[in-house]
């Protein structure tokens, strides 16, 4: 089980291309576009694709909500890895929930193959989206009432860190059930079977 989970995607560039089982050029790589259908300003998707193609990938690009388990798996079938890219964090999980999403990956990964999350497709991984209120209070859960996520990794991230959200992580990890991990935007977890190493610049931060 290989598994990348990222605050910014591309901006750990040189992480990705060292996991990867073969030159980009080869690779095959499902763009999971779900949670950026609900953005106004796509920059940062835009931004990743070019980055994505620049580096060699075959890029297709795919909206899970509309799509079941089955079509998932005939999609996803000849792809190398499976990039989740960020944005709203509840309409990803919404649509993930709906098509079979987490079971797809499941099998997926058995195969020897890698899930890579931004954001959003970070929190998707976790076993729950919790830190996506932690900043935001009052959000679009697009309906939800579970928010209970993928749970192929352990623990709960805390992503696109900066100094000032010190105090409020320092409230939340009061009530937080499960471990919490925190990335900047120059970081990423490393999850190779049950080993989790944190990759990129600078120290693990630790609150």
């Amino acid at each position: 089980m290989k598994i990348l989970l990222t605050s910014a995607g591309m901006q750990v560039k040189d992480e990705i291309l060292k996991i990867l089982p073969k030159q980009p050029q080869q690779i095959h790589l499902a763009y999971i576009l779900d949670a950026t259908k609900q953005i106004k300003n796509k920059t940062f998707l835009h931004r990743d694709k070019e980055k994505l193609l620049q580096a060699g990938f075959q890029v297709e690009g795919i909206f899970i909500g509309d799509k079941n388990e089955q079509e998932l798996q005939e999609i996803l079938k000849d792809k190398d890895v499976i990039f989740v890219q960020g944005g709203q964090p509840f309409y990803l999980l919404k649509q993930a929930k709906k098509s079979g999403f987490s079971y797809v990956v499941r099998e997926f990964l058995r195969q020897g193959k890698i899930y890579i999350g931004v954001s959003a497709g970070t929190y998707l991984a976790c076993p729950t989206i919790e830190p996506a209120f932690w900043k935001r209070k009052k959000r679009a859960t697009w309906g939800l009432k579970d928010f209970s996520a993928m749970n192929i990794v352990p623990f709960l991230i805390f992503v696109h860190y900066l100094p000032r959200h010190k105090k409020l992580l320092e409230q939340a990890l009061k009530t937080c059930k499960y471990p919490v991990r925190i990335l900047t935007d120059d970081q990423a977890l490393l999850v190779t079977d049950d080993k989790v190493e944190l990759v990129g610049k600078g120290p693990e931060i630790v609150i």
